[in-house]
């Protein structure tokens, strides 16, 4: 047996040396190390030997198990790396492929457009919580508790006290607790309402706008956004300020802009009015000074505020906010 066992590994080495394939060594191993190959009868039949051989028989044939087990694997590791190699041969003649470049989300790149205009004009970017207590989110901003003008702006509550804001005009109270006029910020980030479906997501992004000072008036209020619009949707774009109401804001408007689809004439978009609303404004509320100790008497200013959705919508012509934030990189691709 002694023998027999030797001559097994010098025949197994020798198979070895030729083996080039993975299905080749897998037929190897079954050959000699599987349940009925060479080496493993061989180590069966120990139970014929007599006792005394028994010790030394079954250490050659353990050792050329093991042997053989490393060899085994010395080859898969070649056959592998060879394999790997030729995967990754280069062929330098080849047209170079470009690889994928990201870019921003569509919502961040208006985002930043409207805040560069607005940082082109002088105001200050400042950003607030998005948890924001009931006092700054709707109190100091001149909405009573029980009163129906919340009912607009139903939202999500941590408690009684606090509450996911609804918008970024919390930012307005904030900012004129800790200093005094002139003021002229914008307040980009996200709010959050109890409203889905194509037109409305649970949560979205707004900028907030706040100039107080001295001698502010409408007029200041119009040509600030005037000069907004062009710049953001081209200087032949008609505007419209519609009288509205907000319970920070005395006197109110609606800002509308022509439909970008149809200049104006009339289409299922815009309802056939030719007008699309794009933000709310108003001259500050007096009210709201009192929260923030101003003298009325003194001091005016204006607000302002826009869904950076609703502006990206118009501005490509998108008729579902909800493509926003699904991730279909067929949607994202074209921006």
């Amino acid at each position: 047996m002694k023998e027999r066992l030797l001559d097994i590994q010098k025949q197994a080495l020798k198979d070895l040396e030729s083996i080039e394939d993975l299905s080749a060594l897998e037929k190897f191993r079954i050959t000699y190390l599987g349940k009925k190959g060479r080496v493993t009868s061989e180590m069966k039949r120990l139970g014929e030997l007599p006792p005394k051989d028994r010790p030394e028989i079954g250490k050659i044939a353990n050792e050329i198990k093991a042997e053989l087990s490393n060899r085994l694997e010395e080859a898969f590791i070649r056959i592998e790396a060879r394999k790997e190699k030729k995967e990754i041969f280069l062929d330098v003649t080849l047209p170079g492929r470009v690889p994928f470049r990201g870019h921003l989300h569509p919502v961040s790149q208006v985002n930043r457009e409207i805040c560069n205009i607005f940082v082109k004009m002088g105001y200050k970017i400042v950003q607030g919580p998005n948890v924001e207590l009931d006092y700054y989110n709707f109190e100091a901003l001149n909405f009573p508790k029980e009163h129906p003008a919340r009912d607009m702006q139903d939202t999500f509550y941590i408690s009684d006290g606090i509450v996911l804001r609804t918008h970024t005009s919390p930012m307005q109270v904030r900012v004129m607790e800790k200093q005094k006029p002139p003021i002229s910020i914008i307040a980009p980030g996200k709010v959050y309402r109890s409203d889905s479906d194509i037109s409305h997501t649970p949560m979205f992004h707004q900028v907030e706008g706040l100039l107080v000072d001295k001698g502010i008036t409408f007029g200041d209020l119009k040509g600030t956004l005037t000069s907004f619009v062009h710049q953001m949707f081209g200087a032949d774009v008609s505007l419209r300020f519609r009288p509205s109401f907000f319970p920070f804001t005395e006197p109110s408007a609606e800002v509308d802009i022509q439909c970008v689809i149809c200049k104006g004439e009339g289409c299922r978009t815009c309802s056939n009015s030719g007008w699309l609303e794009i933000l709310g404004s108003g001259m500050v509320d007096p009210a709201v000074y009192g929260f923030v100790d101003y003298d009325p008497e003194i001091y005016s200013g204006f607000a302002f505020g826009m869904g950076i959705e609703r502006i990206a919508m118009l501005k490509y012509g998108i008729d579902d906010i909800q493509l926003f934030f699904k991730n279909d990189m067929r949607f994202l691709r074209q921006f």
